[in-house]
């Protein structure tokens, strides 16, 4: 691989990289379609059960497989040729969807198929991430990672604004079906566009070692301060920050608002942090926000805390579900904080381990995701939605107190090496 370019690149650099382009727009498209299924199930089984639990257990069951078994199954990415593993899972994740998708499937069967269409999330989002470092590099690949992550939020904004539409005009099974339809397309696209690359030097010829490299990505974060701060900071924030999500239905319900207005509450908070992260990027610098990463912390759970209140105390009402609205974006601009955690991440592992890293971090990402939303439904089977949103803002703001301090107090002693390539979390 050349010496990397020191100089900033441009969009218009990363873009004329071939291999990149399908692999940010699969992965755009993508996410856009597991909005769109993510928000049909949630309706659909509220409808069916009228119980916040299932509609947040519906919601969470996408995050919780990277939580069980991430770590293991990311390594798929390093023993098979990395297009294969994108392809291959696109063909079964299309095929599980159309199979939710036939009418009267059971509620069980749904979420059992949900559950196996998970699973291939960990190994397609690490070889997606390994090819990135494969055709990118330097500050190439320090944009690509940015361009991504604005990506994601806008493909959740969009994912979220339509689905809340589509349910409304359409039945779920349509809706599933436009998902599968996402990665039929995005099947087609990367066999079409990815080069042909043999499976990873060394790793696939001994299969022990994919225990191995799970517990060595496990020590390496353990035994550093600085990457247990990175992880805390990320894994509590994004759980408390994240925990409405899970009981957004029964939230819009009690403002008295229905499906079309469910989307636009779901969008809220990614509009938020796709404008927030633009101004990080552009304005603030990562040095920068990097030093104001409390603030930013605080913005993102502070408003969690008032809209719960306003919600509590209002009651059903297009006033109040509108400041819920414009709180919850608020909450997004806030949450910009992990893209300067990004490149602390990136910086402080090594080159070598940072596949391995990034499992375990987005294991655990995800896992969180997860946890949060199913603990908020599970709180709301007993008191308001509101209430549970304001008592995630609250605890959250309390949490994140300890990682944060062990973020500050790490930060002068870290040498990091740039941002060069290696998967990042996003």
């Amino acid at each position: 691989m050349s010496e990397p370019d020191p100089r900033p690149a441009t969009f218009r650099e990363v873009f004329a990289v071939r291999e990149f382009r399908p692999l940010f727009g699969t992965y755009t498209l993508s996410t856009i379609g597991d909005e769109l299924a993510r928000v049909a199930l949630t309706v659909l089984v509220y409808q069916r059960t009228e119980s916040p639990l299932l509609a947040a257990l519906t919601f969470a069951m996408s995050f919780l497989p990277w939580a069980v078994g991430g770590p293991l199954l990311s390594t798929v990415a390093d023993r098979f040729p990395r297009h294969r593993v994108l392809i291959a899972s696109d063909v079964a994740r299309a095929v599980l969807v159309a199979g939710m998708a036939v009418p009267g499937t059971p509620l069980p069967v749904l979420l059992v198929l949900l559950l196996l269409v998970s699973l291939l999330a960990p190994p397609f989002e690490s070889a997606r991430s390994a090819l990135m470092a494969d055709v990118l590099e330097g500050e190439r690949y320090a944009v690509a990672t940015s361009l991504t992550n604005v990506s994601l939020q806008v493909a959740q904004v969009v994912g979220f604004v339509v689905a809340g539409g589509l349910v409304t005009v359409l039945s779920p099974s349509v809706v599933l079906l436009l998902d599968a339809a996402t990665f039929v397309v995005s099947a087609v696209w990367l066999t079409a566009t990815l080069e042909r690359r043999p499976t990873p030097a060394g790793e696939a010829a001994e299969p022990a070692s994919v225990w191995q490299d799970t517990a060595e990505g496990l020590r390496l974060i353990g035994r550093n301060p600085r990457l247990l701060a990175i992880i805390g900071l990320l894994w509590t924030g994004t759980m408390f920050a994240n925990a409405a999500e899970g009981i957004a239905v029964p939230l819009t319900d009690s403002l008295g608002e229905g499906a079309a207005q469910l989307g636009v509450l779901l969008a809220a908070n990614p509009l938020g942090v796709t404008i927030g992260g633009l101004v990080v990027a552009r304005v603030l610098g990562t040095a920068r926000s990097e030093r104001l990463m409390p603030v930013l912390v605080a913005a993102s759970l502070a408003p969690l805390l008032l809209a719960g209140l306003v919600a509590v105390a209002a009651g059903p009402g297009r006033g109040a579900y509108a400041l819920v609205v414009a709180l919850l974006f608020v909450a997004g601009l806030g949450a910009s904080w992990s893209i300067p955690l990004n490149v602390a991440f990136v910086q402080a592992v090594p080159s070598a381990y940072r596949g391995r890293a990034f499992g375990v971090a987005v294991s655990g990402l995800y896992g969180v995701q997860g946890l949060g939303a199913l603990s908020a439904g599970l709180a709301a089977e007993r008191v308001p939605p509101g209430a549970v949103v304001a008592l995630a803002g609250g605890l959250g703001l309390l949490a994140v107190v300890p990682p944060l301090l062990g973020f500050a107090r790490t930060r002068p002693a870290v040498a990091g090496d740039g941002p060069a390539g290696g998967p990042s979390v996003s």
